[in-house]
């Protein structure tokens, strides 16, 4: 590399490469060079936008695969002086309202002197034929709001952060941005979606927070507690979070023991108390809470205790009914007769106020279900159905033949995170029939129990030996604990059709222990490939060209690809990229939309990846699939419509709460159903390779499975039992002295 420092002005024509966590930027340039010749640039371009006429310092070097590269140290924007700039810099994108034919016309009206008018006066915009005062007010509002986040921008560049998290951060605090990051960057953390602890961390270490600080500590104890709660726990013993502390902050233990006593008395800080040893439960650890989680844990088991010894029954007709009589009529309206493990779970249902229903797939847990819905809706009880995805709801609705809605949806969860329904207004239901209760986490399963009308009953019906919730907890798991106070039925026979299905065995042999049968069924597959890079690119021809050609199902619609992990040759971030090319492939007449490492289209099917209760009628969740439906440049913003059947928008800049779903972890496909599955599994994912996570990806197919990988890979996943209970202490509460809620 030269170490001659450099100048080059030039307008950003694209950007090939950008990294959102720390600007790193590939970009081509036009620098007016002969021949319309094009410069790459490589560097920290934050907040740069295509069209923009960049005045770059630095230094030219040379790459040894892509050749001449001009290295940018720091840049400040200029704004274009000639009129083929100017329509080039409109015409980008920057400016929301404002898209390449606007621009234009703009430009042809008032020429050179277009930037200072919708600078000093965009109301004579209107003067531009076909923009009415509407758009002339949007353009200027825009305009404006461009310039106050470029100044944010300019101030965080210098503390390293990217540019959609400075645009989140704007939109967060407006005018007050720079003083919240100057006095008080540990707020960011807690208030601003995308940055966590060590984001907000290094902005304090540039803004001169000292490396002792208490303000610090503390958030490094609560961001740490909120790591371990990001993994499922609901607590962490107080050892384990002071020496997880001290290993983040690299900080002095006094001082960290110090901090975390000071945060028990703080009321939105942390709740140590005594709960039994979940290793030795004879013993007891100090439990460090976050306050949500430990106001949820109390309140979720005194409502459940509630629940069970109410005195009122909303189902009083099988108190005392002959179930003789009830059961021949409900096998002459179905058709089918009960086993006895399901009718045993029928009678539970109506009669007990708290009861759940578990068992694997093939086993009756659907037939059941329906089962008492019929009975219930003969006495004419009021009955809600609900599951916590959007899928799982539909699945629900059909096997009933009566509606059926997501958890979000049914408690009409607000903007904040409250609901519509809870105690003081309590859902009109006799019965309330919840599917997949695996997936509930402890914070949802709380607000749900809250809505449960006092006399009314409630059953959890899930697969216990799924993967627990990707949110904190084990519901499931804790109301079945022995000696706990739950009513449960566990179904455990196969019933004969299901005995037919390799996928239906294949699932109970992983269960158990035992390899699954890979050769000679119809519906079960292992394609063998050791080297994880090549089944990375084997599973990506299974999914979009060979089950297409043999089964005729559609690549997008039908087949979905599931991974143990992320990262990796065959993890979903890389396999995302190589189906998208397959299956929805650029082209020249369809617009796209390029965020970060990952290019929008229309027709991609695509994932929310947080919680956001702004979104769509009653928020958009963790987990949400749909397809892009429509993406215009012109007003900066895509549609997505769900599989709630709800078209949601998304700004551009809001596009790092979405992530391609052609292929998804195993955990974020938990309460969905696909006709096919093909699982990669690969010694590259060795340390994820756990029975009940091989066991979930199976269960995800309706009609076929294809593993791609190892058999050694395959031995590892069935023979290794997940290590570990996660830390809650609600099988303790459900079984203790009742809590205050």
């Amino acid at each position: 590399m030269s170490f001659q420092p450099a100048v080059l002005e030039g307008v950003l024509e694209r950007i090939t490469y950008a990294n959102e966590e720390n600007g790193y930027t590939v970009a081509r340039v036009d620098a007016g060079r002969a021949g319309g010749e094009l410069l790459t640039v490589v560097g920290s371009l934050l907040g740069a936008q295509v069209g923009e006429s960049l005045r770059m310092e630095g230094r030219w070097g040379s790459h040894p695969q892509y050749g001449r590269q001009f290295h940018v140290e720091n840049y400040t924007t200029v704004l274009p002086a000639t009129v083929q700039g100017i329509r080039r810099y409109l015409g980008s994108g920057l400016i929301k309202g404002i898209g390449p034919k606007i621009a234009e016309r703009i430009v042809d009206h008032f020429g050179l002197e277009t930037l200072e008018v919708i600078e000093n006066t965009p109301e004579r915009l209107i003067e531009v034929p076909g923009l009415g005062p509407k758009r002339t007010k949007l353009i200027g509002a825009a305009w404006e709001e461009q310039k106050a986040i470029k100044e944010v921008m300019v101030f965080l560049q210098g503390v390293g952060v990217s540019t959609s998290i400075a645009v989140r951060i704007y939109k967060k605090y407006g005018d007050a941005s720079i003083s919240v990051v100057k006095n008080q960057p540990y707020r960011l953390a807690a208030d601003v979606w995308g940055i966590g602890f060590l984001t907000a961390d290094r902005i304090a270490r540039a803004v001169g927070i000292p490396h002792d600080s208490p303000d610090r500590v503390k958030a490094g104890l609560q961001y740490a507690l909120s790591q371990s709660a990001d993994q499922g726990h609901c607590y962490l013993p107080e050892e384990r979070l002071i020496a997880d502390t001290v290993k983040l902050l690299q900080v002095d233990t006094g001082l960290v023991i110090d901090c975390l006593h000071e945060l028990a008395g703080e009321e939105e800080g942390v709740v140590r108390e005594p709960v039994p040893d979940p290793q030795n439960p004879a013993e007891t650890v100090t439990a460090v809470y976050l306050v949500p989680f430990h106001r949820a844990e109390l309140s979720l088991a005194g409502r459940l205790r509630r629940l069970l010894r109410a005195e009122e029954d909303r189902l009083p007709a099988f108190r005392d009914v002959d179930w003789e009589v009830v059961l021949s009529w409900l096998a002459k309206r179905t058709g089918a007769e009960l086993a006895p493990e399901q009718e045993a779970a029928v009678r539970l249902a109506l009669t007990e106020k708290v009861a759940v229903l578990t068992g694997g797939p093939g086993c009756g847990k659907s037939f059941t279900v329906r089962s008492v819905v019929e009975l219930a809706r003969a006495k004419r009880a009021k009955v809600v159905l609900a599951a916590p995805t959007g899928r799982a709801a539909k699945r629900l609705s059909e096997l009933t033949g009566a509606e059926a809605s997501t958890v979000h949806r049914l408690l009409e969860l607000k903007p904040g995170g409250d609901a519509a329904y809870d105690q003081d207004r309590p859902l009109d239901a006799d019965l309330v029939v919840v599917d997949e209760a695996s997936m509930l986490d402890l914070l949802l399963a709380n607000k749900l129990i809250k809505a449960v009308p006092p006399g009314a009953h409630l059953l959890l019906v899930g697969d216990v030996d799924q993967l627990p919730s990707v949110g904190a907890g084990e519901v499931l798991r804790d109301l079945l604990a022995e000696g706990g106070p739950v009513p449960a039925v566990r179904l455990t026979r196969i019933f004969r059709q299901a005995q037919q299905s390799g996928v239906v065995t294949n699932a109970h042999r992983i269960n158990s222990g035992v390899p699954p049968i890979t050769r000679g069924l119809s519906d079960f597959f292992l394609f063998v490939e050791e080297d994880t890079e090549e089944a990375g690119r084997l599973t990506v021809d299974v999914a979009t060209r060979r089950i297409p050609a043999k089964f005729g199902l559609d690549p997008r619609r039908d087949v979905q690809v599931l991974t143990p992990m992320h990262r990796g040759p065959a993890g979903a971030g890389n396999l995302n990229g190589l189906l998208q090319q397959a299956v929805t492939p650029a082209r020249p007449d369809l617009p796209e939309k390029r965020f970060g490492g990952r290019v929008f289209r229309v027709g991609d099917k695509v994932t929310q990846i947080r919680n956001n209760y702004e979104k769509g009628a009653n928020g958009v969740f963790n987990g949400t699939v749909g397809v892009v439906t429509s993406l215009s440049p012109e007003e900066q913003r895509l549609t997505v419509r769900t599989d709630e059947d709800e078209e949601v928008p998304y700004d551009f800049d809001e596009l790092d709460e979405l992530a391609h779903a052609y292929a998804v972890t195993i955990h974020r496909s938990q309460g969905s159903e696909y006709p096919a599955v093909v699982v990669p599994v690969t010694t590259g994912a060795w340390m994820m390779l756990q029975r009940n996570l091989l066991y979930t990806a199976v269960t995800r197919a309706k009609r076929l499975v294809v593993l791609v990988g190892s058999r050694r890979a395959l031995g590892q996943a069935v023979r290794t039992v997940s290590a570990g209970r996660r830390c809650t202490a609600l099988d303790h509460r459900l079984r203790g002295t009742p809590h205050p809620a």
